[in-house]
């Protein structure tokens, strides 16, 4: 069954978002493999090119890391720095 997206919002960006959503929750934990565009595609009922430009938006957010005939995986965040005491 795929997710209900709202046709009022860009597509890809309701995907991205429910992506960071699952990295941010544990779903896909660091260096796990996120789905492939064809998966993408397949689970939210949406073209293989909206699916490119999710993918593509989370890797420039530097939540993901592309390899070449692997797949997508979640990249290590960085931690934020505390802020010095005043």
């Amino acid at each position: 069954m795929s997710p209900e997206l709202d046709r009022t919002r860009p597509v890809w960006r309701q995907v991205a978002a429910a992506i960071e959503t699952r990295i941010a929750s544990g779903e896909y934990p660091v260096g796990a493999r996120v789905p492939s565009v064809v998966e993408l595609s397949n689970e939210f009922g949406i073209a293989v090119s909206t699916a490119q430009k999710a993918l593509a938006h989370l890797k420039a957010e530097g939540l993901i890391r592309a390899e070449v005939g692997l797949g997508s995986f979640v990249t290590e965040r960085p931690v934020a720095e505390a802020e010095p005491p005043a």
